[in-house]
């Protein structure tokens, strides 16, 4: 019996991703992607996410590769531009969920806690959450198993009774070691149908 939902932020109700900002500063898209994947990279983003300061990880990463200057300061100068709003059909079934008054609703998010009340400012449907646990607040993120576990026992959520929802594989999958059922995130419409299952 599902009493409680906990969902991932980024990439499954909010559309973030550096290619917004990237593709308006690159002309070429291979360039685009080798910079994304090679200098400015998911693992690199994780560790602000993880807690350290923006400017210490801008400023690591640019006596790195002091030739991408201008473009490492980009992603936190112009983080905003990364926000391409909400996923609308996830945000569909959120608003769903809440009206209906039937489940505890949790966010966990890797997110930067500069960053943070960037988005929080900009989605009203953030407050809508019984609970958030931000990752930069806490100086610890997923997959790591004491980032879910944290959220565990700061709501008294039984794991038996949560359904975890995240893009990332890899999150998923830590979250299903814990024995939390989890939905791995492609598509809103794929959601719509694993949450049918799953809710009955």
């Amino acid at each position: 019996m599902i009493t409680t939902l906990i969902f991932d932020l980024g990439a499954v109700l909010i559309d973030w991703h550096p290619e917004h900002l990237y593709k308006k500063i690159f002309n070429d898209e291979a360039e685009m992607k080798y910079f994304l994947t090679n200098i400015c990279t998911p693992h690199w983003n994780e560790e602000q996410d993880a807690g350290r300061s923006v400017k210490d990880g801008t400023e690591a990463l640019i006596k790195q590769f002091p030739e991408y200057e201008d473009n490492i300061r980009a992603f936190y100068g112009r983080w905003y531009e990364m926000l391409n709003g909400p996923i609308e059909g996830t945000l569909q079934i959120f608003t769903q969920l809440k009206q209906s008054g039937k489940y505890k609703l949790y966010a966990l998010t890797n997110w930067s806690v500069e960053t943070w009340p960037i988005a929080l400012a900009k989605y009203d449907f953030l407050n809508w959450f019984d609970g958030i646990v931000v990752s930069g607040h806490e100086g610890i993120r997923k997959p790591a198993p004491e980032f879910y576990q944290l959220l565990l026992d700061r709501y008294n959520i039984n794991p038996a009774e949560a359904l975890f929802i995240d893009d990332n594989l890899r999150n998923v999958l830590a979250a299903e070691a814990l024995g939390i059922e989890s939905i791995h995130f492609t598509t809103a419409e794929k959601l719509r149908e694993e949450l049918e299952k799953s809710l009955k």
